[in-house]
């Protein structure tokens, strides 16, 4: 029994043996193998990078991925009601591209022969560039004009690199060149110029416009039978801004000649745009640039060692621009303009009129802030010497005046939150007279004594009632003929209250280049009785109106936009494209004021339209709309324009306010400034006013019997070009 055990353990550790061998044999061989794809993968890597490694290199340098940015259309420009303000109008247009192996020598010959095909306006070519055409056409000529000697000393500069050695020496060149040389060039060098400077300007692999303005069915066809013989020449369509209004605040953009603003220069390159890239320059057209400037197409050309593209690719289609509607309703706005035009030749014509030369009108939403209507019209003279009347609605928010009496609904509410006074109080109108200076007091009461609330302050227009404001905000003890004191700090707890309004800060509109005012730099007693009646602080018509729409609606401060509705572009050109933004109202503040308070207020504001004694009564009072506003007059120092007339003493002429009484729809300022320079002048800013809700209202019938849904509204053509550029008779 024992043996045999002896037989079975001696099996089992041959087996066991067996195993122990087989199993390392595997290792071995797994090992080995994989020792073999290392070397083999290691002698394969060597052999390429230093073997094959320069082939691949040259290989490598002979293809390069070069990205170009194409233009797309920008998005068009709608009025609230969708006719189109600014369109794109396709016309025809002669390209060049130029590529990274193209020389000079090459452009020169396809400008010469392209010179034979289309007629170019040679009246803006550059003096630099006619001076090195001479140079490239005379170059022994040109290059003697310098001593072997001056070129030494070039040459010898150690400081000046290679390039920048031909550059001076260009430039002696340039210098004595003649104009007897220059007008040597005939029509057609001028002609082959005008096409080879643009050549020269464009950058690689990016197609650059010849010629788009004026190109006409035949140069377009002829030029596209012969591009077989012009090298990188193309023909094509591009597109120009064409305005269907003449108003100013729309801006406008630039030609592709002039590209990019220096000053913005970084800043869009650093967004992808190109150089030479169409971009809005002012207003609207620069404020919404990235949403109407559009997606550009992205396309690659890969390109061998020799600069020759090879192959193209696109890799982003692009999308054109973003559609624009503005708050703008041009009807109104057309109807306004008109208004004002004619208002401001009336006033013109009298006999005291020599500054007056502008007039504005601001309509807007109250509850919103969208801006209704936005005109401005100023008399200039033409290069003929004819008097016409432009477009300066940009005026309404970039210019400032003294307004006068229109300030004194914010003075009672700025009394009422200081605990000057109360709602409701007697104060008595009297001159008020501090040592030193000339009695000031109200129009309508130059030497009496008369008990007014404050209601009947705002209706008559009192100049003392706020005088008196005033003084109880500083704390003043006032003495007929004596001594008030008075601190800076009061200034700036009025001027504090006002911004509360809208009044001497920033709107908050949505255009570039606002004006918040002038603050006057005094701060002697009188002139905080001036501050409370307009004549101190200068404003911009735009503030009057955010100022009357925060009494309007209730107190709150509105911010004014343009802006209405951003939306994809039309896809039938018939109908407009479906809503991406809809701009809805921003509240900047709320004034301090109770609603009561703010209610008192407007009674007063609406006792000036319809009290017995309202200052605007005899315009209003048989009005068949229900509305309350504010008139003002500022007796001003005149620093306009006209240099010579300096200091001259005049009166601008205002007007605030809002209709519907009970619920406001829209608010309105009225400023026209160095109305006269006498005592005498026609109401024109309650006249404007007056018709001016009129026309609103009117329109606004006419709307309503002919309203369509705002999705799927058509779209239309706006008629108000030429509305202004008028000429005065």
């Amino acid at each position: 029994m024992r043996k045999k055990n002896k037989n079975i353990n001696k099996r089992a550790s041959n087996v066991k043996a067996k195993q122990r061998a087989n199993l390392s044999f595997r290792m071995n061989v797994l090992f080995f193998s994989i020792f073999l794809l290392f070397s083999a993968l290691i002698l394969r890597l060597g052999y390429m990078q230093i073997v094959k490694g320069k082939d691949y290199v040259r290989e490598l340098e002979q293809t390069e991925e070069v990205t170009v940015n194409t233009s797309v259309p920008r998005g068009r420009i709608y009025d609230r009601q969708g006719r189109v303000l600014v369109d794109n109008k396709p016309k025809n247009a002669i390209t060049y591209t130029k590529l990274q192996s193209t020389t000079s020598e090459e452009m020169l010959a396809t400008a010469k022969k392209l010179s034979k095909l289309i007629k170019m306006d040679t009246s803006k070519i550059a003096l630099r560039d006619k001076q090195d055409y001479w140079i490239t056409l005379h170059k022994d000529e040109a290059y003697a004009k310098v001593s072997k000697k001056e070129q030494s000393a070039i040459n010898k500069n150690d400081k000046l690199s290679t390039s920048d050695k031909q550059s001076e020496l260009d430039k002696l060149v340039r210098d004595r060149i003649t104009k007897a040389e220059l007008k040597s060039l005939t029509k057609e060098d001028l002609q082959v110029l005008a096409i080879y400077s643009k050549m020269v300007a464009g950058y690689n692999l990016s197609p650059q416009i010849i010629k788009s303005d004026k190109v006409t069915d035949k140069e377009f066809a002829i030029v596209s039978e012969h591009l077989n013989e012009l090298p990188n020449v193309n023909t094509t369509t591009d597109w120009a801004r064409q305005k269907n209004s003449d108003l100013s605040i729309l801006g406008s953009t630039t030609t592709p000649s002039e590209g990019i603003p220096k000053d913005k220069l970084d800043y869009y390159l650093a967004r992808g745009y190109s150089r030479n890239d169409r971009v809005g320059k002012s207003y609207i057209e620069a404020q919404y640039e990235e949403l109407l400037q559009g997606q550009k197409a992205v396309v690659k050309n890969e390109t061998n060692g020799k600069g020759q593209v090879v192959e193209t690719k696109t890799t982003s289609p692009g999308s054109p621009g973003k559609d624009l509607v503005l708050t703008i309703d041009s009807n109104l706005q057309k109807k306004l303009e008109k208004l004002v035009e004619e208002q401001l030749l009336t006033a013109k014509a009298t006999g005291a009129s020599s500054l007056l030369d502008r007039a504005f009108l601001v309509m807007m939403n109250p509850n919103t802030g969208e801006i209704l209507s936005m005109v401005g019209k100023k008399i200039d003279t033409d290069e003929t010497g004819k008097t016409v009347i432009n477009d300066y609605a940009i005026g309404t928010f970039t210019s400032a005046y003294e307004v006068g009496s229109v300030v004194k609904p914010a003075t009672l509410l700025t009394g009422y939150s200081l605990n000057a006074i109360t709602p409701g109080e007697v104060l008595t109108d009297k001159p008020i007279k501090i040592a030193g200076t000339k009695a000031k007091s109200s129009i309508f009461n130059r030497s009496g004594a008369i008990p007014l609330s404050d209601l009947q302050a705002l209706e008559r227009s009192s100049n003392s009632y706020m005088f008196q404001v005033a003084m109880k905000i500083a704390g003043a003890n006032y003495v007929y003929n004596g001594g008030l004191r008075v601190q800076p700090n009061d200034f700036t707890k009025i001027r504090n209250s006002y911004a509360q309004f809208g009044l001497g800060v920033d709107t908050g509109i949505d255009l570039p280049g606002e004006f918040t005012g002038f603050k006057g730099e005094e701060s002697i007693s009188g002139k905080l009785l001036d501050l409370v009646i307009g004549q101190y602080d200068t404003f911009t018509p735009l503030q009057l109106a955010q100022y009357v729409s925060t009494v309007a609606n209730g107190g709150k401060r509105i911010q004014p936009h343009l802006a209405k509705e951003v939306r994809e572009p039309s896809v039938d050109g018939k109908k407009l494209g479906p809503i991406v933004k809809e701009f809805t109202p921003n509240v900047l503040n709320t004034i301090n004021n109770p609603q009561s308070q703010i209610d008192h207020v407007k009674q007063g504001m609406h006792l000036v339209y319809f009290g017995s004694q309202g200052s605007a009564a005899s315009y209003f009072r048989d009005a068949k709309f229900d509305a309350a506003g504010k008139t003002g007059t500022a007796e001003v120092v005149y620093y306009g324009p006209k240099r010579a007339a300096y200091g001259t003493q005049t009166l601008t002429i205002t007007h605030i306010g809002f209709a519907p009484y009970k619920n406001p729809e829209i608010a309105y300022a009225v400023v026209v400034p160095w109305v006269t320079t006498s005592q005498s002048y026609t109401a024109i800013n309650n006249i404007i006013a007056r018709k001016a809700v009129e026309t609103y209202f009117s329109l606004q019938k006419k709307e309503m019997n002919n309203k369509e849904e705002t999705v799927g509204q058509k779209i239309e053509r706006a008629n108000n070009k030429n509305a202004s550029n008028n000429s005065a008779q």
